[in-house]
């Protein structure tokens, strides 16, 4: 059932975040966005409210599937963990139990989630003016017609391994990310929970959520940076040889700070975004385990 309610938690969760999730890829790939709100404003100007959608129906069919697999796989990692150490599969775990599975879950997320990345952000900053804005030059047609399609571009230009750009970024992103995301949604609960209940309230779970997102990213954002630049080099680019020359070539131009594009951005995104997924999760499992209860 984790497995369910993660798909479920994630698809809506994608719905929320996804406006905010182009605007920041766009920040961290692109140079003449002066801020934010620039971004936002270039872009609605450029290509009304759909350019923030771009790429979002297969976005949330992947993290439905991705976020499915991931708690799934944290819960079932979890309880091996658990029955191994203590003997019972249900037993209390440590925060190093949680750790150690939300970083496997982090790992197993990334084979999934690389090539969906790879067309979300070519789809992101791709430039396809809206039809109501005038332009003095004749509009070229996009390269991408749509998720699907730039996967199909990207193997037949780059081969399999174009489908799997940023991967190495993806994984230390993932990693520690997936890792301190569930400590602290676990802590949290386990804080805010009064003695003597065995389950956190909703709204200790929209706080613990919301909050475990919030750190995750913060720790994430330098690798997402790296993550999102590797996987914009196009086969005729070549810009970066790899995850080490992409983080020295990009300090080396734009400073340290450039790790943090769209730090701030992520933090304000990651509330309510893992707000929706833990409350959707919580909610799913606490309804079948009542509707099974009764029958």
């Amino acid at each position: 059932m984790d497995f369910i309610a993660g798909a479920i938690g994630g698809g809506l969760s994608t719905a929320v975040g996804y406006p905010l999730d182009t605007v920041k890829v766009r920040i961290q790939t692109e140079r003449h966005y002066n801020g934010i709100w620039h971004c936002i404003q270039e872009t609605y100007r450029t290509e009304k409210v759909w350019g923030f959608y771009k790429g979002v129906s297969a976005s949330v069919l992947t993290v439905s599937a991705i976020s499915s697999v991931s708690f799934g796989t944290y819960k079932n990692f979890l309880c091996t963990i658990c029955k191994l150490r203590y003997g019972a599969a249900d037993a209390k775990p440590s925060k190093l139990d949680v750790s150690l599975a939300g970083g496997a879950a982090g790992a197993v997320r990334v084979v999934l989630t690389t090539p969906s990345e790879v067309a979300k952000v070519r789809m992101q900053t791709q430039r396809n003016p809206h039809p109501s804005v005038t332009s003095p030059q004749p509009v070229s047609k996009p390269k991408y017609q749509g998720s699907l399609h730039c996967l199909k571009v990207v193997a037949k230009e780059e081969g399999f391994r174009g489908l799997y750009k940023g991967c190495s970024a993806l994984l230390c992103r993932d990693c520690s990310s997936s890792a301190i995301y569930f400590l602290t949604y676990s802590a949290l609960c386990d804080w805010l929970t009064p003695a003597g209940k065995n389950k956190p309230g909703f709204l200790v779970v929209l706080l613990s959520g919301g909050f475990a997102g919030v750190l995750a990213w913060g720790l994430a954002t330098p690798m997402d940076v790296i993550k999102s630049r590797m996987q914009t080099d196009e086969s005729e680019q070549h810009k970066y040889k790899g995850l080490i020359h992409c983080t020295k070539e990009s300090v080396r131009k734009e400073g340290a700070k450039v790790l943090f594009k769209g730090l701030g951005l992520n933090c304000i995104r990651a509330f309510p975004v893992n707000m929706v997924v833990f409350v959707t999760y919580e909610a799913v499992l606490r309804f079948t385990d009542r509707y099974t209860n009764i029958k």
